[in-house]
């Protein structure tokens, strides 16, 4: 009987985690783009630094950095979002899922290649579906996987520091 119950609290979570986030969401103006995976929306008169979930953009300095932040910009700024918050990382951002119009913008950076899936952190559902967007951005050649060798943003980050 326990172990049912168990099982069935653990089917509601996943069912949970399944619904739409937008429904479960809240909703907001984009009022800043720092980086391609990186939004300010506005929430209730606050501003909340919103970390998009399951990607890395290429970074400032790095080819497609530029691009990405463009992308991102042309895209979200000054138009409202939905955000489907997951967690806070260590600098204090929201880690969201965002949609505009209904169509995620993770998928939309992966899709026009602009983005890595950050494998070492995207463990939702969606994040198989993400790799089939990237593997198919990878084969078309788009953007930064024109690049023979293109160096992820977690690794140009490590060099960097060093």
């Amino acid at each position: 009987m326990v172990k049912r119950k168990v099982s069935m609290l653990y089917l509601l979570v996943l069912l949970f985690l399944a619904l739409p986030l937008p429904a479960r969401g809240w909703s907001g103006m984009v009022i800043d783009v720092a980086a391609g995976d990186t939004i300010t929306v506005l929430r209730d008169k606050q501003p909340v630094r919103v970390r998009l979930y399951g990607i890395d953009c290429p970074e400032e300095g790095q080819p497609f950095g530029t691009e990405a932040k463009q992308f991102t910009a042309t895209m979200l700024l000054g138009k409202m979002v939905e955000v489907g918050a997951i967690n806070v990382d260590h600098y204090g951002r929201t880690v969201s899922l965002v949609y505009l119009d209904g169509k995620g913008v993770c998928d939309e950076l992966i899709r026009a290649g602009l983005a890595w899936v950050y494998y070492l952190y995207c463990n939702l559902p969606i994040c198989a579906e993400w790799k089939n967007l990237e593997s198919e951005a990878k084969k078309d050649k788009r953007l930064l996987w024109s690049d023979p060798e293109p160096i992820p943003p977690w690794r140009f980050r490590r060099q960097k520091r060093k």
